[in-house]
């Protein structure tokens, strides 16, 4: 296991990061429905996830309902992950808004290092995860420009 913030989300005033999991997992038949079906029988319900497949292994990156139970799990059953607090931003007028957003991005100078949509709707409202260089300021300047940032809070309800 390696984290890279140790294993806590950070918490503000306005609720908890939101966390993703990433693990590891050999590319192989039902690697990944076994996963699915450990995160099922803990309750855990999968928010948003991205697969990056190579010939020999599969990342896949989690946005869960309860990332504190799935850490506890995978520790426990040996399964490799990493865990990394995200911006989620909520699109209000849907996909036609992510060009604003990820202007808003470009415009501050930050970096994105990966980006996926999230499968449920907080809210009845699109959602994308981000990984960029600096949350508090990706944070930061998202809200400044009217974006709403959730948090764990949010997905978890």
């Amino acid at each position: 296991m390696d984290n890279d913030d140790d294993s806590t989300s950070a918490k503000t005033k306005d609720g908890t990061s939101i966390r993703q999991i990433a693990v590891f997992l050999p590319n192989r038949p039902g690697a990944f429905v076994s996963i699915l079906d450990l995160l099922k029988s803990n309750h855990v319900v999968v928010l948003g996830l991205s697969v990056q497949d190579s010939i020999d292994n599969t990342v896949v990156r989690l946005v869960v309902s309860d990332p504190e139970t799935v850490e506890t799990v995978f520790i426990e059953k040996g399964i490799p992950f990493n865990s990394t607090d995200l911006v989620v931003v909520e699109l209000r007028d849907g996909a036609e808004q992510m060009p604003a957003c990820l202007r808003t991005l470009l415009n501050a100078e930050t970096n994105i290092h990966f980006i996926y949509p999230l499968l449920t709707q907080p809210n009845g409202k699109a959602a994308l995860a981000l990984c960029v260089e600096d949350n508090q300021f990706g944070d930061s300047i998202l809200s400044k420009a009217g974006f709403r940032v959730l948090r764990q809070e949010d997905l978890s309800r």
